[in-house]
């Protein structure tokens, strides 16, 4: 160890000796806006939680927070939820929406139509549906007892439920442990955003709210036509930032990819989560502790 130190040192003193009076180069690293800063919220208990900060590598200029033109018929104040083009938009006046960017899990293309928010809970808990546990007890027994309000929470900080004439949807918009994920569809989940982002629509919205899903005629009628990237990412058609060679799509809900396995953006370690295992025929977000 001392000779790997000696050297180290020896190559550092080296470089110097053979460097000029410039000043030292620095690798420029890039920044992540204010908003998806870390921040500290209110837990579930009144404690102190910290939300980490987002990488700067997820915010793509579709994945983040930002007012743009919108040309759909809804009024102001609605939320729209386009999932074949992966955004989400809250519509203000003048022509204009705050645009988020999301990321869809097989739920997020099971439903479409006009619903209410009808219930916001700050850091919900989670339970999978008995039909969850019976099916696949090997991934979700384990969590039969539910799971309490927390960043290990496949809900996030915060979750919007949808209703549509006084029933439940099952159609939830919420944070996410697995932030990577954002733009991407993933195999599981319903419509999932940065926890800076489901933060800050959810301080925006009430009850009562009207949320329009697309079905995926309206997203290709509106949104046009989608790329899909290499990296999972969708770019609109013709986009000269998507590689040359990339097939373009209309918006579909097909290429689910079979499994997704959550890294932990906020440690090193894989985390065994309901996202980290095969789910091929249900969303293990499809039912919240009431």
């Amino acid at each position: 160890m001392m000779r790997l130190v000696t050297l180290f040192t020896a190559l550092a003193l080296g470089l110097a000796a053979c460097g000029n009076n410039s000043q030292p180069m620095t690798l420029a690293t890039p920044s992540v806006p204010e908003a998806y800063q870390a921040r500290v919220d209110t837990g579930p208990n009144g404690e102190p939680v910290q939300i980490p900060a987002i990488r700067a590598a997820y915010l793509t200029e579709r994945n983040q927070r930002q007012q743009v033109p919108y040309n759909g018929p809804e009024a102001p104040g609605t939320i729209v939820v386009d999932p074949y083009a992966r955004v989400l938009y809250h519509v203000q006046p003048g022509g204009q929406a705050m645009r988020y960017g999301v990321a869809v899990g097989r739920a997020g293309t099971g439903y479409a139509g006009t619903a209410t928010i009808a219930r916001k809970a700050a850091w919900p808990s989670w339970r999978p549906t008995d039909n969850m546990i019976r099916t696949q007890p090997d991934l979700y027994a384990q969590f039969a007892g539910g799971l309490s309000g927390g960043l290990h929470n496949p809900l996030g900080p915060r979750a919007l439920y949808l209703y549509e004439g006084g029933r439940d949807t099952y159609y939830r918009i919420h944070g996410t442990m697995d932030p990577s994920s954002v733009g991407k569809a993933t195999s599981a989940g319903c419509i999932r955003l940065f926890n800076q982002d489901i933060m800050d629509l959810f301080g925006q919205v009430s009850n009562g709210t009207t949320v329009h899903v697309r079905s995926q005629a309206e997203s290709l009628r509106y949104e046009g036509p989608m790329t899909e990237t290499p990296e999972g990412y969708v770019e609109p058609a013709g986009q000269p930032s998507v590689p040359a060679g990339a097939a373009a799509l209309a918006p579909t809900a097909a290429a689910y990819p079979a499994t997704s396995m959550v890294t932990d953006p906020y440690a090193v370690t894989t985390i065994s989560t309901p996202y980290s295992a095969p789910v091929t025929t249900i969303s293990p977000v499809e039912s919240a502790v009431q």
